[in-house]
């Protein structure tokens, strides 16, 4: 089956088109301004602007200057020396990262067993299903350009029960409920009898 081809309008090209300059951060952190930023930072980068987002639920917010790519969803996040999202998953996606400056490193597992560190222009694809975090390791500002590819829906993200501890040590039960609502925890580890 061919596609039809067309040009489109210029609304719609300028609709496809995201200026590095005009993003603004996920419409997230405004939802949850009242979370300490120190909070905020364990789960996310400390700025992260979304580019293209599917018309869904999304932790990621609900505006970016494209809607709509196939399933696709694209995001830039800047990171301090030191900074960088907690252990988290995503069930049904492909999240797929590309340096774009610093150096930043890539941790796997829960515990972490696997931990691998990438330059300007390296490439990390990771399936569904894996825990993983990633911190900026240099010691300038990273930057990183994150895919997601799978399913449109994009609220597949959880994270282990140890973050919710975490944060709920340091900044109470509220702060770590309120998080756990956009992405779930997942049930505490059994431990082996």
């Amino acid at each position: 089956m061919s596609t039809e081809i067309y040009t489109p309008t210029a609304e719609q090209l300028d609709a496809r088109i995201a200026r590095f300059d005009q993003l603004t951060p996920m419409s997230t952190t405004d939802d949850l301004a009242w979370v300490p930023q120190e909070a905020w930072e364990i789960f996310f980068a400390q700025k992260i602007m979304a580019v293209i987002l599917e018309d869904t639920k999304s932790p990621f917010g609900d505006k970016a200057p494209i809607v709509g790519a196939s399933g696709a969803t694209m995001f830039v996040s800047v990171m301090p020396p030191g900074q960088g999202p907690c252990l988290h998953d995503h069930n049904e996606t492909y999240e797929t990262f590309i340096v774009l400056q610093g150096t930043i490193e890539y941790r796997v597992g829960d515990p972490v067993e696997h931990k691998r560190v990438l330059n300007k222009w390296d490439v990390f694809s990771c399936p569904p299903g894996v825990y993983r975090e990633f911190n900026n390791v240099g010691d300038e500002e990273a930057v990183q350009l994150t895919v997601l590819t799978g399913p449109i829906e994009r609220d597949d993200v959880t994270m282990p029960d140890s973050v919710r501890e975490r944060v709920e040590n340091e900044f109470g039960s509220e702060v770590a409920n309120a998080f756990g609502k956009l992405m779930p925890f997942d049930p505490p580890k059994q431990s082996p009898r």
